[in-house]
């Protein structure tokens, strides 16, 4: 007995969702310079920095399926027309991050066992945000996801089903993040002060060689 029309559409709904946050933790998961942050973030600030970190990438994943699951031709055209300038800036950025990293004295700006809040640490949002929409990795790789999915099912064919897989996507993300600065905040209570400061060695260093990267892409390779 064939599906009735609503069933179906549940059905469709569901593996469109499973589909979307499949996609969003694909888009998270590979080490890259929000990776970084957040685990950096997480260590000095615990919990409630490493995630405010993520959801800036979180804003930055939902825009970047926003933009392939509706078309949104405006914005794609303006980040087309102005890539070259958006990854110099992200490369830029990377490198400023990086070699503040490299020459801070590391220190837990939240104690071992004190809780902060969420609204403590936005100010990495728009961070994390700007780094998402500049890597040519995650635009690239967002628009072929989200179109391959879209060859597979034969399409997004209404405005409700684009907006629940850029929602769904977004959820993906966030749950990556959340389980990322959940972990390094489970075990921060080991980090001595040799082990912070080689921990920021290395995210200082992986920052700095992410943004020469990018500007190396932008001005040798093109």
């Amino acid at each position: 007995m064939p599906l009735q029309a609503g069933a179906h559409i549940v059905l469709s709904g569901i593996q469109l969702v499973l589909a979307g946050i499949g996609i969003g933790v694909l888009m998270a998961a590979p080490i890259g310079p929000v990776n970084v942050l957040v685990i950096q973030r997480t260590v000095a600030g615990g919990f409630w920095a490493g995630l405010a970190a993520g959801l800036g990438a979180v804003l930055g994943d939902g825009m970047l399926a926003a933009i392939a699951a509706f078309s949104i031709r405006a914005i794609s055209d303006v980040m087309a027309a102005y890539s070259g300038v958006i990854q110099f800036v992200g490369g830029l950025l990377l490198i400023v991050f990086g070699l503040a990293l490299l020459v801070t004295k590391p220190a837990l700006t939240i104690p071992v066992g004190q809780k902060s809040r969420l609204q403590e640490h936005t100010g990495i949002i728009p961070q994390t945000f700007f780094l998402t929409v500049t890597n040519p990795g995650a635009i690239l790789g967002m628009a072929a996801m989200i179109g391959g999915l879209g060859s597979l099912i034969g399409g997004l064919n209404t405005y409700l089903e684009a907006l629940l897989l850029v929602v769904a996507v977004m959820g993906g993300s966030l749950l990556w993040w959340l389980g990322l600065s959940e972990l390094i905040a489970t075990i921060r209570h080991r980090l001595t002060e040799s082990r912070l400061k080689l921990i920021n060695r290395i995210a200082g260093g992986v920052l700095v060689a992410f943004g020469l990267i990018l500007l190396l892409d932008g001005f040798i390779f093109r």
